[in-house]
């Protein structure tokens, strides 16, 4: 089967490069053409764009790069087209993929979507598009494949990647002291800082969380270094400060440290998975007025954070726009960062996640399900 995979960021790419590798495993003829990053690169094929190339955050980084944004829907149609793959697959990364959905269902190529676009937290009226322009959706989240079957969504749930790319992960029995030794950080407990795999994530959420590093003396911070950014380019932010940054190694980082700061978005489930405590931190551009907005106009559901939509209920606090203040964050850090009531708790919540998620293979589960679906819809 000829495969054209579009993914967006960083946790696409992880999870594309999954994807491709149990294609393989299946398909011994899968060949491979894509817009994603270097793990992709790695499971072979041709790589034609790097998302650090294509990902845009926030409306007002949309406005500003509204030319780029227009050339690269443009090429990536005549390269669909010049392809001619037998499924064009898509990763997330809504914005860019819809539309992308939508010139492929025009040109009777077919489409499948893997891993949800999170329409059913804001801009639910998106589903019409889904169910016109994509043959078949592939979810990863029990309560979301439940959503797109209420709207007639063609839809299977596979389970969760996230669980297969740490069951894989590397130095998984690594001591705390061979992790420090190996990484060249100092003997201190560790709180790890994920600020985003995306330039405008990282310029609004890193700052605010680095004034953390003064009122905790007795704990190293470390940066979870993003796989499309340079040691260098941190350097602005940390600046004087005794901060160290470990790249291609979040998950080593997590499961050495006693705490976590983490941006919105896979990574908090990433974290409640390797049983990290944490504090959600997201702010973007438009201060009180983007929390407005999203409020009470675009966010459709009740919690921001991945682990708290999966369990219902808020297991980890979320600090979002204006709630982000650096005294809110100081005071959660303190409750979780030591033994404590509200850290038990949060470790408890964490046990019923993994019940409800499940185990690891659902990469190949996904790569099974996408082939016998090709089987049929290729008839």
């Amino acid at each position: 089967m000829r495969y054209y995979i579009i993914a967006g960021e960083a946790s696409g790419d992880l999870h594309a490069s999954n994807l491709m590798k149990a294609f393989k495993e299946q398909d011994t003829e899968a060949e491979f053409r894509y817009w994603g990053g270097d793990l992709m690169k790695e499971q072979g094929g041709t790589l034609v764009r790097h998302y650090k190339d294509t990902a845009v955050m926030g409306l007002w980084d949309v406005l500003m790069n509204l030319n780029s944004i227009k050339k690269n829907f443009k090429l990536c149609e005549d390269d669909l087209l010049a392809y001619k793959p037998d499924v064009l697959v898509l990763v997330d990364y809504a914005g860019f993929n819809l539309r992308m959905a939508k010139f492929a269902h025009e040109h009777n190529i077919l489409v499948y979507y893997y891993i949800s676009p999170k329409i059913w937290a804001w801009n639910q009226k998106r589903v019409k598009k889904i169910k016109a322009t994509v043959d078949r959706m592939f979810t990863i989240l029990p309560f979301e494949t439940k959503f797109f079957e209420e709207h007639g969504v063609e839809v299977q749930y596979s389970g969760n990647p996230v669980l297969d790319a740490i069951d894989n992960r590397n130095h998984k029995d690594e001591s705390f002291k061979d992790f420090v030794e190996r990484n060249q950080l100092d003997g201190r407990p560790k709180v790890a800082l994920l600020a985003g795999s995306r330039k405008g994530e990282i310029s609004h959420n890193l700052p605010d969380m680095l004034e953390m590093v003064d009122r905790y003396p007795d704990y190293q911070f470390v940066i979870a270094g993003a796989p499309s950014f340079t040691i260098d380019e941190y350097k602005p932010y940390i600046k004087e400060k005794n901060v160290a940054v470990v790249s291609g190694q979040t998950y080593e980082l997590l499961q050495q440290s006693r705490a976590a700061l983490v941006t919105s978005g896979t990574a908090t489930l990433e974290t409640a998975l390797l049983n990290c405590p944490q504090v959600v931190c997201y702010k973007m551009w438009g201060g009180a007025f983007t929390d407005f907005i999203a409020k009470k106009i675009i966010i459709k559901v009740p919690y921001i954070s991945l682990v708290n939509l999966v369990l219902d209920k808020e297991a980890v606090l979320e600090l979002f726009q204006k709630d982000f203040t650096i005294d809110k964050l100081d005071a959660e850090l303190s409750q979780i960062i030591e033994d404590g009531e509200r850290r038990s708790e949060m470790l408890s919540d964490y046990e019923e996640l993994h019940k409800r998620m499940g185990g690891a293979g659902s990469s190949a589960r996904t790569a099974k399900l996408m082939l016998d679906s090709l089987k049929n819809d290729m008839k």
